[in-house]
């Protein structure tokens, strides 16, 4: 929507943009241990569930908030941040943007109150993207862990909320996805916009990200079917849908030049998008209680 006596969007577009609900598309890992227990069909676990998502959801929005302020001088230099982000295009304050993250954080202390198992995950999230902001995004691996790290913390309040451990299998299989995903948003950072980007894209190459990229992807293919094989050898079906799955997410970050967000080549190639819909359709059908 848009005001119509001065062609530009109100306030409150800005506010939402701020939040980047694109990419809470991320935080359906919270999900995963919900449908690897096939406890989709207890009402109280579809709750507890997509209550930590929701509040994921606000956390990552937080997240985002501070790393835009803390960036915003850098991302007015940027060609494409200073026209499409808030707060470096002047489209929203400093002070607007404050008083929203004041509102993110007071809601997740309400959720957090209602489903404190989540607490310890959304706790270690905010910390460490604090410290991600502020320092771990300069060095160099230590910034690819961190967002895969994100990740697996999202997991693990999937995990925390249903009152399950976490499986050694998932714990591993997704840290080497999320490692994946880490390791081409830099490749194509660094691809885009060379060193200008980021300031640690000056310690990397193309092949180097590329060899990390490999090495996770093999990870989280081989562990993904040691699972299979060992604890749900009826997902076998779904092992092809994984590989299919990478190797066409690879060819939308080299033939078509995605990948710098994973949730924009999820949502753009459409033979991606239905290639994942497939492998949830998969292992909820294979995992349905009997």
């Amino acid at each position: 929507m848009h005001d119509t006596t001065t062609g530009r969007k109100p306030p409150i577009c800005h506010l939402v943009r701020l939040m980047r609900p694109k990419q809470w598309l991320k935080n359906a890992f919270v999900l995963a241990p919900l449908m690897f227990t096939s406890a989709f069909l207890d009402a109280d676990s579809l709750r507890a569930a997509a209550l930590a998502a929701l509040l994921f959801c606000l956390a990552s929005s937080s997240v985002y908030i501070v790393n835009d302020i803390r960036d915003i001088e850098h991302d007015r230099r940027h060609s494409g941040k200073s026209a499409t982000r808030p707060l470096a295009s002047g489209a929203i304050s400093i002070r607007a943007a404050i008083l929203l993250l004041c509102v993110l954080y007071a809601a997740l202390a309400a959720g957090c109150f209602f489903i404190p198992s989540v607490i310890t995950a959304i706790a270690a999230y905010l910390f460490l993207n604090l410290a991600y902001s502020f320092v771990l995004k300069s060095l160099p691996v230590f910034d690819i862990f961190c967002i895969a790290a994100g990740f697996v913390l999202r997991v693990l309040a999937g995990a925390d909320a249903l009152g399950v451990p976490l499986s050694p299998w998932m714990f591993i299989t997704s840290l080497c996805l999320a490692l994946y995903l880490a390791a081409v948003k830099r490749r194509q950072e660094l691809a885009r916009s060379g060193a200008d980007g980021r300031k640690v894209l000056e310690r990397y190459s193309i092949e180097l990200i590329d060899r990390y990229a490999e090495m996770s992807a093999t990870g989280a293919l081989v562990f993904y079917s040691l699972f299979v094989v060992s604890a749900r050898p009826q997902l076998a079906i779904t092992v092809p849908l994984v590989l299919f799955g990478l190797f066409r997410y690879w060819y939308v970050v080299d033939a078509l030049d995605g990948g710098e967000s994973p949730t924009e080549a999820l949502i753009s190639d459409k033979v991606l998008f239905l290639t994942v819909l497939l492998w949830i359709a998969a292992c909820v059908w294979i995992l349905w209680p009997a």
